[in-house]
């Protein structure tokens, strides 16, 4: 009989903690996720599973969000090695950067621009775009926006873009138009250098001496 007393004396005590205790208190916090850290003017360098350079960045904002891990960058100046000898890397630049947790999807937010310095018979190539998502360590990278290239005289532009960064390949895939002039001819016989000497007479007819 005590014991049926007891549990039920507990339970009532029970009912009326949470009848006259204050309801829990609700979050009033109002905007993005918060923060895990901030870094100002940092450099960030990423590699593939070689242990090659596969991306390089300098902001002068960074911020990692707590939720997902993911990194939102300002401004960011960004280098896309080749690794491949006497290829100089991308160089460019974009107005906001997202990168995922495992730093290997990256998203260039509003205008894009890169180049790249000429090399070999090469001119310096440039490009211009936007929203560009791409994958650092494979050099790869998409955009659905307008995109212009230019190499030397030539010019190539179109509305949705596809690129291979390591085998130079590019994919336009709407409204095409481009300008290809005709690169210049070479020489076909280099000039013969000027004798030192005087030029001596014919030794006959139609013979030079």
């Amino acid at each position: 009989m005590a014991t049926v007393v007891m549990a039920i004396a507990t339970g009532a005590a029970y009912m009326l903690q949470q009848w006259i205790a204050p309801s829990p208190k609700v979050s009033d916090f109002v905007g993005p996720p918060r923060s895990g850290y901030i870094l100002t003017n940092f450099k960030l360098w990423s590699y593939d599973v070689d242990g090659l350079p596969s991306f390089q960045m300098v902001a002068p904002h960074l911020e990692r969000r707590e939720n997902d891990d993911s990194l939102y960058i300002n401004t960011p100046d960004f280098t896309m090695p080749s690794n491949d000898p006497g290829v100089p890397p991308w160089l460019g630049k974009s107005l906001y950067a997202w990168v995922d947790k495992s730093g290997t999807l990256l998203k260039l937010q509003g205008p894009v621009y890169m180049h790249r310095a000429a090399f070999a018979d090469t001119p310096m190539t440039e490009m211009h775009t936007t929203d560009v998502t791409a994958w650092p360590k494979d050099n790869l990278m998409v955009t659905d926006a307008p995109a212009h290239m230019k190499q030397g005289p030539r010019t190539l532009n179109g509305v949705g873009m596809r690129a291979n960064l390591n085998t130079n390949h590019l994919e336009l895939f709407d409204e095409v138009t481009g300008s290809f002039p005709p690169r210049p001819k070479k020489s076909q016989a280099a000039p013969r250098p000027a004798g030192s000497g005087a030029a001596r007479p014919a030794a006959g007819a139609g013979q030079a001496g």
